[in-house]
This record gives structure tokens, sequence and C-alpha cells, in this order.
């Protein structure tokens, strides 16, 4: 019996070390996510002619371009409903095609190895942008066209139709305003945000 106490004793003792240890490198991954910086990342498509690739529509059978909406500045964001960062930015996202609608920015967001009734779903669960664009990736076509690495990532299309910037990671609304204001105003997008702006994701 005195055996047998003592081996629970330990198992117990030695899983609490475990738990904690957990707690603690979970802390130190967050911690470190946290204050880490969006940067714009680099991409052989930096300063080309967005790719002419056809884009099924999420809720419908027709097709659409990217080149459709040249004149326009385009922000292009690949995503999936598995995709645990793509909630993170989701809200920012759509709070800044609101606030730029007005001023010739649209917002396209582009389902990535997802299905249909998934995608909708975490859309119906998390809001739908208004206006916003969305569209299936089929075959990941377009992804690889692109240049896709992972989720999510964001591409900033110029009025005449070419790449200015590519974001690996989740966006938030201060880096979202101040690269699209830069645009507006037909200035360089900064590489980088503040420590202060990641704190706002």
């Amino acid at each position: 019996m005195t055996d047998r106490g003592g081996r629970s004793s330990a198992l117990l003792f030695w899983g609490v070390v475990a738990a904690g240890t957990l707690v603690i490198v979970v802390g130190i991954v967050f911690t470190s996510r946290f204050n880490t910086d969006i940067t714009l990342t680099q991409s052989p498509l930096l300063y080309e002619a967005t790719p002419d690739v056809s884009i099924r529509y999420l809720d419908s059978v027709e097709e659409f371009r990217l080149t459709d909406y040249k004149g326009n500045i385009v922000v292009v964001n690949f995503w999936a409903s598995w995709c645990g960062n793509c909630r993170v930015e989701h809200d920012a996202l759509n709070g800044a095609a609101a606030a730029y609608a007005d001023l010739g920015v649209t917002f396209v967001g582009i389902a990535y190895q997802d299905r249909d009734s998934a995608s909708r779903a975490f859309l119906d669960e998390l809001g739908r942008g208004d206006p916003y664009v969305y569209g299936v990736d089929e075959g990941s076509r377009v992804a690889v066209e692109f240049g896709v690495l992972g989720l999510p990532e964001t591409f900033f299309i110029d009025r005449d139709g070419v790449i200015q910037g590519k974001v690996s990671g989740p966006v938030n609304a201060p880096f979202l305003n101040r690269t699209l204001d830069a645009m507006i105003l037909g200035e360089a997008i900064d590489p980088q945000t503040t420590t202060d702006d990641v704190e706002n994701l």
C-alpha cells in the first residue's frame, strides 16, 4: 500500500510539474508573438502587375478577376475557416473595408483550401465585411500565382494594378490604416508597425 501511495504521489507531482511547464511555454510563445512587429515581407511579385487569374465568387458560380478593380486600391487577403490567425485579423479587415470604401479601396477575401460551407459558416459567425468581395481559390491556382506560403497573407495593390506590399501573418487596424493612408496619398508604404500596433491586435 505504501509503494502504491508513493507512486501515486510521484505521478501527481510530475503531472503538476508538466502542466506548469506547459503553461510557461505557452506564455512565452504568446508573449513573443505579441511583441513581434508586423512587417511587409519580401515577394517576387512586389512591384509587378497583379496576376490576371479568374476567381469564383464564394456565393455564386460567377467569376471575377482582380484586374477588374484596376483604378482602385485593392487589398487581397488569403484566409480559411481553419486558420486561427484569420480570426485574429477578421474585425480589422472588415472595419477597414467599411472605412475606406468611399476612398476607392476594395477588399477581396480569397478562401484557400477550404470547403465553401466552412467558409460561409466562418463568415456567418464572425460577420461579413460591407462592402467586401469574397472569392474561392479553386485548385489553389490563385495562391500559386501569388506565391502564398501560409495563412493569412495580405497583398496591397495600387490603382495601377501593381503589387506594392505583402504581409505574412495577421494584420491589425493601425497597420491597415497607415498603409492605406500612404497608398491613397501616393506615398511609400511604411515597412513595419510599432509594438503598440501589435498590442492592438
